[in-house]
């Protein structure tokens, strides 16, 4: 009963937290910030395809994969935006945003991001 309990816990405060990122986000302001900043590496559909992807190693991953983005916390998105790829031992070359974007920014790309994989 005890691990039942500690279980509908854990789901719900992870439900909660979810929620919190998502409720708010606008994910077109979302895709003008991909659009701006991103889609040169990730590519205009997420797939890791953009212009400059040719040149890069490694390449940049595909974030319309849906397995692959099921398995990312919102909160990995909010520290590899912010902080770059080598705050979460990714690759260099992930630039950190976080100077560039405030936090309610950082959200709606979060949601767009979340909406490739659909």
């Amino acid at each position: 009963m005890k691990i039942a309990l500690t279980a509908l816990g854990l789901t719900l405060a992870a439900g909660i937290l979810f929620q919190g990122l998502a409720s708010g986000a606008d994910v077109a302001k979302g895709k003008a910030t991909y659009d701006q900043l991103c889609a040169g590496c990730h590519g205009p559909t997420g797939k890791g395809d953009g212009p400059a992807a040719a040149s890069l190693n490694p390449k940049p991953r595909d974030l319309s994969d849906k397995t692959y983005a099921r398995s990312l916390k919102d909160e990995f998105l909010v520290e590899i935006t912010k902080n770059g790829g080598p705050a979460v031992k990714k690759s260099p070359l992930m630039p950190a945003m976080g100077k560039t974007l405030k936090d309610d920014q950082i959200k709606d790309l979060v949601a767009y991001l979340r909406s490739l994989a659909k």
